[in-house]
């Protein structure tokens, strides 16, 4: 084990341009969409999604997760060495343009902040994307927690190591060489300048600003979630955490049984709240503490039941702050979720 408070906290600010773009493909959209049982037609139809003012199918709200955990892979498995696995906590999501099928994203990673409480490393990753027309079009902050084996049981790396999938290799030295060559520095980043897209479009809500008020409820709505939920959304969003889908690892770190993902629970959030507004580009920003887990049944659907308010309002932007709420099995699993949208 490393001595973390000395060593981690001196890698805060290391960073690095993943080596290759993503591009956002349209059917890896419907693909997620359905792994967040969000069926909102801009995801899933060009034409519905012509009509909202977009040039192709609109990316979910949590889509850029998944290009994180690819770029992620090398930081979180070859530098920040001596966890046995990473636990998510928090996560936000700054929207500055919205992000349809054909965009090519660029992704500079930064390990932005170390934090020691009760003993355990909070590590907050920040993910910066940049599409081809060389302007920031969003940014994502991921706090983890790291576990190692003196918070688990000690046959944990050895359990995930007998389950994880074949050929996975994170820390292979080559792959590790090929993102060093990319460095970034924090002028790179200065240099790149946000879009203003998601703030000056007009959006095509379904809710007018005048028609809303400081707290109006959004209609509550309950999803199910199965086994077979957890293991499609791990395959489609490359989650490839076994406390997800195996119940000896998830059991060795302390869970009652497998739990849902973080990402899948925010991303079910994000469709509720969307399905509500009309057009999901109308999100500027989203951020949840993950306070609690929702833990899925192997014989049974588990449910999510979400509700939501308007806490506050800003005439001058037409925007608002909705309050976003999440239980399972009557447990909060968002301490404070909050989500920032634009009205037509």
């Amino acid at each position: 084990m490393m001595d973390t408070a000395l060593d981690i906290g001196g890698l805060v600010g290391y960073r690095y341009r993943a080596a290759d773009y993503y591009e956002v493909g349209r059917e890896k959209i419907r693909e997620y969409a359905r792994a967040v049982q969000d069926f909102h037609p801009s995801h899933w139809s060009e034409d519905a999604a012509r009509e909202c003012g977009y040039l192709g199918l609109l990316a979910p709200t949590t889509f850029t997760s998944i290009v994180a955990m690819q770029a992620d892979a090398v930081l979180l498995g070859n530098v920040l060495t001596g966890y046995d696995t990473f636990v998510h906590t928090d996560q936000v999501f700054e929207m500055h343009k919205p992000i349809v099928a054909g965009d090519r994203l660029f992704i500079d990673v930064e390990l932005t902040a170390v934090r020691r409480i009760a003993g355990r490393d909070l590590l907050t990753v920040t993910n910066t994307f940049t599409d081809q027309s060389e302007r920031v079009v969003q940014r994502t902050h991921t706090t983890l927690v790291g576990i190692t084996s003196d918070d688990a049981d000690v046959a944990i790396g050895d359990a995930i190591g007998r389950v994880v999938m074949s050929g996975l290799d994170v820390a292979a030295p080559a792959e590790s060489a090929r993102y060093a060559e990319h460095v970034t520095t924090q002028q790179d980043l200065q240099t790149v300048p946000d879009s203003h897209l998601s703030r000056t479009r007009l959006p095509h809500t379904a809710i007018r600003f005048q028609d809303i008020a400081i707290g109006d409820e959004l209609p509550a709505r309950t999803v199910q979630v199965t086994r077979g939920d957890l293991v499609n959304y791990a395959g489609v969003a490359g989650d490839v955490n076994p406390i997800h889908w195996h119940e000896q690892v998830a059991t060795l770190i302390g869970l009652p049984d497998v739990v849902a993902h973080g990402m899948l629970s925010m991303g079910l959030g994000a469709g509720f709240v969307t399905d509500w507004l009309g057009d999901p580009g109308a999100i500027l920003r989203y951020g949840a503490r993950l306070s609690n887990y929702a833990a899925v049944d192997a014989l049974a659907a588990g449910e999510v039941e979400f509700g939501g308010r308007i806490k506050s309002i800003d005439a001058e932007t037409r925007t608002a702050t909705v309050v976003l709420v999440a239980k399972s099995a009557g447990r909060k699993i968002f301490g404070l979720a909050t989500i920032d949208v634009r009205f037509s």
